[in-house]
């Protein structure tokens, strides 16, 4: 991966923006979700997206020391995309867009907008009408849901953005500090009072023994992943995995034709420490198997980190925002699964009925057992 040179002040000028022409009518080809194939909207003439000539590679993570952070523009356009079609400036702080004016989609320079150019992506698998049809699934199993609801999925439109995240491989080694409590059991004599009369019993009961523990532990991890970008919570972002990184492929611009892709705003260093957070549950875990016993108590743990390694990968999603209720709804289609994620609103009136429902089935259970009951005598 080639890394851009020092900021340039003029950073936020025009940026080239490429585009790829249809060779027969010549409008402008998009990538085809869930093929190595770029596809003309207008004509439906394919073109295949000719192969990388190079693997996926990690990148040392003591090498960001001697890359400058690129400044971010305070409005939040970092370059102006100038259309190769109508020629139309569009301001931006995405790495692909499409023009405002024409549709062309548009791609800029990596390496002329970033500190780090993506390494490698996940490419969409799920058009837009299998965004559509995952969706209608979805609305379809919400209970509680208006029946309104499943007319979004032809009311309202995706749009298919890929996100940046930064993954991390990294050998440890850890010293803790604990203790472990090994379980034994003891007889214990105690009294009780019966109809009047007091008597002696006894009982088994489990009691722990608490020694001092400490050791090392190692581990290497691979491909712990971090959103780079903070436009969408976290917690939300997470619903979203498994994602499948063995299949990511070499970062190409194509694949990007057609398609929104936000730029980091989560720097490679600060997403570490929340990998950091994340391999710690791990190594606590590892901690506890090595303490042993039957109950485990980690009071410290000092983590080294070696062989450091990190990569930028772009993974696909379908976003749908829509109004319902005079609120605003977020729907995320993860666009390699097809696993949909979002809140949706309720109806009143369908919770009323399940309630009223449910009360009237206890009501007759209530009257059987009575009446059941009464028969008896």
């Amino acid at each position: 991966m080639s890394h851009p040179n020092p900021a340039d002040p003029n950073a936020a000028g025009a940026a080239t923006a490429r585009s790829y022409p249809c060779r027969s009518c010549g409008a402008t080809l998009e990538y085809a979700p869930g093929t190595r194939r770029m596809r003309c909207p207008y004509c439906s003439q394919e073109q295949p997206i000719a192969p990388a000539g190079r693997e996926v590679r990690e990148h040392d993570f003591a090498m960001l020391a001697r890359l400058p952070v690129k400044p971010r523009h305070p409005a939040g356009a970092a370059h102006t995309f100038v259309c190769p079609g109508c020629h139309a400036h569009t301001e931006s702080d995405t790495l692909s867009e499409k023009c405002q004016f024409c549709g062309t989609p548009l791609v800029a320079e990596a390496g002329a907008v970033e500190r780090i150019a993506p390494e490698a992506l996940v490419p969409f698998g799920v058009d837009g009408n299998g965004a559509r049809a995952a969706l209608r699934t979805w609305t379809s199993s919400r209970w509680f849901a208006p029946s309104s609801l499943k007319k979004v999925t032809e009311a309202e439109t995706f749009k298919g953005t890929y996100l940046p995240y930064w993954t991390y491989d990294a050998s440890t080694v850890s010293d803790y500090r604990g203790r472990r409590g090994d379980h034994y059991w003891v007889t214990e004599t105690y009294t009780v009072t019966e109809n009047g009369q007091t008597r002696t019993a006894t009982r088994r009961v489990r009691k722990t023994r608490w020694s001092s523990a400490s050791g090392r532990v190692s581990r290497a991890f691979d491909d712990v992943l971090v959103a780079g970008t903070g436009r969408v919570p976290a917690r939300q972002l997470e619903k979203l995995t498994p994602w499948p990184l063995a299949q990511v492929v070499p970062y190409q611009q194509e694949y990007l034709a057609g398609f929104q892709t936000v730029r980091y705003d989560i720097e490679p260093e600060s997403g570490f420490e929340s990998a950091k957070l994340q391999m710690a549950e791990v190594i606590e875990d590892d901690c506890r198997r090595d303490i042993g016993g039957d109950e485990q108590r980690v009071s410290s743990v000092d983590t080294h980190y070696f062989d450091l390694t990190f990569k930028l990968v772009l993974l696909p999603v379908w976003f749908l925002t829509y109004l319902h209720g005079g609120k605003t709804w977020q729907v995320m289609v993860n666009a390699h699964t097809g696993e949909v994620i979002g809140k949706r609103p309720h109806s009143a009136a369908k919770i009323a009925s399940a309630v009223l429902a449910a009360l009237a089935v206890i009501a007759v259970v209530v009257f059987l057992v009575l009446r059941a009951g009464g028969g008896g005598h």
